[in-house]
Order: structure tokens, then C-alpha cells, then sequence
């Protein structure tokens, strides 16, 4: 088997989140997203079919390391709802692992279990409205007194963040000269202040804030890994979310070239399907490209992570890739729907939405163009 192909297990899987996909949020999630729904229920249902566990390990209660199976997941969901896609793909790339990769086996044992099962969401606090591609430009501190930390300072646009489920936040702090440390703040521990949904242009089913800390204390032994390295676990960890956010895009892409299929076909003008007319036809037939290499780009990523390689380039380029085609994929869509596509009630209206994030959150394009340039051993500052 190559690098990019999926095993018949990983095919079989595919059905059965598809079929989950279909039945449980495709119904819901045009009225999630008109009314800013947040489905909290969904969560556990993702759970109960053992996605939130499928990258880590069995003997922490994990589904044997299949981080491919987790890209299927996120696909297939996303492929339905973006705003169900980047919740999954959060609270697993950005709220478990930090946790599996840096936490003592004390709070393993306190926040994986729930978090493993879907009982509960953990978020990562990172981004600052003065600190995104720039995060070594943190400015929330952190400093001890006796047995505590004390947080202070702000976050913006923290998935999972501040609904019932959210269990626990690692926040990027300040803790000395040069120094960024990862502190894990349990949801309403005093101090911390969850502000208000964001009004955002898209994935409005997603559960998303800005987080205030003001003397926000918590145990020094809350500190998640090594003091002084908050950062660096950060930038290795955000590795594998990358991959999982060019899944997102992929199943985006997908759904946007299913859609203007169908509707090339059903739609007729001229005296015929507008399918026919080249001016259709060719941008469609682009869509099937961008879905097919952004496939090979994506699941030859995860094959690598899987066997344990050092996928920095291979993440990069799969995101710049499949998030940058969803974009151009959700602009062909909605042309192809022609008014049809600017109107809420079609899907297509809802994915051209959603795609833009895509090119921003877990690292911008430019971000990827940087780190790809790197590796080819450009000089870039």
C-alpha cells in the first residue's frame, strides 16, 4: 500500500462516519447555524463512537495512535458541518494532546478520561488580540506565589472554550525573562472570565470566546510540562493540527464538488442541463482535481505521522494546499448555484461562509508558505 492510500479498514470506518454524519447533523446543520447552536449533545454522540480517542495510545484509553482514522473523521464530519469538523479537530488536536504529550500522570488521570469519552471539552489558549501568527509576542503572565500561579491577562478566539462541557484551558503565559510557560486552568476556576460568542462570519456551530484572567489562580502543579518550553510544545503539537484543519478543507471540498454536480445536472437553462456548457463544466472538473490532490497531500501527512516521521513540511504543505482550495472550491460552488448559491437556505451559501477560517486558524497560509521555505533551506526572516 502507498503512503496516500486507505485501508480497507480505514474505508469501512469512512461508511460508518458518514452514516453518522448524515443521520445526526446533516438535518440540523443549516438551523445550527442560522440560530448560532452550539449542540452540545452532538459532542457526546461523537464519543460514543470513539472519535475524540482515535489518535492516542490504548493504554490511556485511546483508539491505537489511527491518527489517518482521525482525518476520516474530520473529513466526513466536515464534509456535512464545518462547525462540527473544527470541533472534533479542536478538541482533539488542541485541547487532548497537549495533555497526552506533556501531562504528568496526575492530570492525565484527572482531565483524559472525560475528554477521551466526550463527556467533556478541553480548550487551548493561545492566540491573544495582539499575539496570533506572532505568539511569541504573548502578554497574559503568570507568576508564583508560594504553592500557586497567578494568571494575568487575555485570549481571542478560543475554540471549545465556554460551554458546559469545557472542562479545563491550557494557557500560554508570560513566566519569566524570555520565557513562555503552559498553565492548565480548570473551567471556573475564579478569576477567569469567559466572554461573550463571538458574532463570526462563519462556523456559527462552533463554541467559540474571548477569555479574560484577572488574578486567576491555580496549583503550581498545574503547569503543563516544562516551565519555560510553553511555546515549543505548542509549535510541535500545532504539527498534526495542521494535517487534521487540511482534512477539514478536504471534506469541504467535496461537498462543494457533490453539490455543483448535482445541481449542473438538475438545473436546466438554454434547453438543457447547465452541466453541458463548458463555462459549467470546466471549473467543476477543476474542483475534482483540488479534491484529489488535496486527498494525496492530506493522507500521505498522516501516513507519515503514523509512522512516527517528522511531518513539519508534509503538514504545511497539506494545509496551505487543501484550506486555500476549499476557498476557490466554495467560490466555484456558489458561481455554479448562480443566485441560487447567494441564498442562506442553499448549503453552498453556508461552506463559502465557513471556508475563509480555514486559511487563518492553526497557522495562516503565509505561516505555511514560511515553513515550507524553510525546509527548502531559503534564508526567510
Amino acid at each position: 500500500m502507498t503512503s496516500f492510500e486507505l485501508s480497507p479498514e480505514h474505508e469501512a470506518f469512512r461508511k460508518v462516519v458518514r452514516q453518522f454524519a448524515e443521520a445526526e447533523i446533516a438535518p440540523h446543520a443549516a438551523t445550527w447555524d442560522r440560530e448560532h447552536h452550539f449542540p452540545e449533545e452532538l459532542v457526546g454522540k461523537m464519543g460514543d463512537l470513539g472519535l475524540f480517542g482515535l489518535p492516542f495510545p490504548d493504554e490511556i484509553g485511546g483508539g491505537g495512535g489511527d491518527f489517518t482514522g482521525l482525518c476520516v473523521a474530520i473529513e466526513e464530519i466536515g464534509r456535512v458541518d464545518q462547525s462540527m469538523g473544527i470541533t472534533l479537530e479542536a478538541a482533539v488536536g488542541l485541547g487532548i494532546n497537549p495533555i497526552v504529550a506533556y501531562g504528568t500522570p496526575v492530570q492525565q488521570q484527572r482531565w483524559l478520561p472525560d475528554l477521551l469519552a466526550g463527556r467533556a471539552l478541553a480548550a487551548f489558549g493561545l492566540t491573544e488580540p495582539d499575539a496570533g501568527s506572532d505568539a511569541g509576542a504573548t502578554r497574559t503572565k503568570a507568576f508564583r506565589d508560594g504553592d500557586d500561579w497567578v494568571i494575568d491577562g487575555a485570549k481571542a478566539f478560543i475554540t471549545n472554550s465556554g460551554s458546559s462541557l469545557t472542562s479545563v484551558i491550557a494557557v500560554t503565559a508570560v513566566t519569566g525573562d524570555d520565557e513562555i510557560s503552559t498553565i492548565l486552568v480548570p473551567a471556573g476556576t475564579p478569576g477567569l472570565t469567559v466572554e461573550p460568542a463571538y458574532h463570526k462570519m462563519g462556523w456559527h456551530a462552533s463554541d467559540t470566546h474571548g477569555l479574560v484572567f484577572d488574578g486567576c489562580r491555580v496549583p503550581a502543579d498545574h503547569l503543563l510540562g516544562e516551565r519555560g518550553r510553553g511555546l515549543r510544545q505548542f509549535l510541535a503539537v500545532l504539527d498534526e493540527g495542521r494535517i487534521a484543519i487540511a482534512a477539514l478543507a478536504l471534506g469541504l471540498i467535496r461537498a462543494c464538488l457533490d453539490a455543483s454536480v448535482e445541481y449542473a445536472n438538475r438545473r436546466y437553462a438554454f434547453g438543457g442541463p447547465i452541466g453541458r456548457n463548458q463555462g459549467v463544466a470546466f471549473p467543476i472538473a477543476d474542483m475534482q482535481v483540488m479534491a484529489e490532490a488535496a486527498h494525496l497531500l492530506v493522507y500521505r501527512a498522516a501516513a507519515v505521522r503514523d509512522a512516527g516521521g517528522n511531518i513539519t513540511q508534509a503538514a504545511a504543505m497539506a494545509k496551505l494546499y487543501a484550506t486555500e482550495a476549499a476557498v476557490t472550491a466554495t467560490r466555484i460552488a456558489t458561481q455554479v448555484h448562480g443566485g441560487a448559491g447567494f441564498i442562506e437556505e442553499s448549503v453552498v451559501a453556508r461552506f463559502y461562509r465557513d471556508a475563509k477560517i480555514l486559511e487563518i486558524g492553526e497557522g495562516t497560509s503565509e505561516i505555511q508558505r514560511l515553513i515550507i521555505g524553510r525546509g527548502l533551506g531559503l534564508p526567510i526572516g
